[in-house]
């Protein structure tokens, strides 16, 4: 099947690749993995996490909290460690992939958690104690490989065990520098 359209880019033009999968399939451990693997690589790797639900990263009493509630839009924690900045996005549609990539600076891989339906590469994780056993692939083109717990058909893609994290990540440092290459994107200056 023929992808409809262009993949979203990173920062930069930083290739992306999605985990994605049902609820309990094991799409945060597979991110973690492979985050640590590539990172253990010596590649720079932001990554973005899908919600379905609220989320709050400033405990309630703490004071960027406080600010939060008394009506700020947005607030940033600073400290010599990090930094953080809570934006709310009101009443409406949910922000998409690619308002959350404009925020994120340069890096060379881009690992999302979720977003089914983004126009990036996926790597689908399919999981017997997953939500459903309903398979992604064949209704989605931006699956390039599977990762699972059992015997499955790619259908033509690659196929991994869950934990051959070393091959999944060999075939993302394929995958990112065949993207990099298809968009002539230089590497990451040092």
């Amino acid at each position: 099947m023929d992808r409809p359209m262009t993949p979203l880019a990173g920062p930069g033009g930083t290739p992306i690749v999605a985990v994605v999968g049902w609820k309990n399939s094991g799409k945060t451990t597979l991110v973690t993995r492979l985050v640590a693997e590539l990172t253990a690589r010596g590649l720079s790797v932001a990554t973005v996490k899908h919600a379905h639900h609220g989320f709050a990263i400033d405990v309630d009493g703490t004071d960027s909290a406080r600010h939060r509630e008394a009506g700020a839009r947005q607030v940033a924690i600073v400290s010599s460690a990090r930094i953080a900045v809570i934006k709310e996005t009101g009443p409406g549609p949910e922000p998409r992939l690619r308002d959350a990539i404009a925020m994120l600076d340069p890096c060379d891989v881009l690992v999302v958690e979720g977003f089914k339906s983004a126009p990036v590469s996926k790597i689908e994780i399919r999981r017997r104690a997953s939500a459903s056993q309903v398979p992604l692939a064949p209704d989605d083109p931006w699956v390039v490989a599977i990762v699972a717990d059992h015997a499955t058909d790619g259908a033509g893609r690659p196929v991994f065990e869950i934990d051959q994290i070393g091959a999944v990540a060999d075939f993302v440092e394929t995958l990112r520098n065949r993207m990099r290459e298809d968009r002539s994107v230089p590497a990451r200056p040092e």
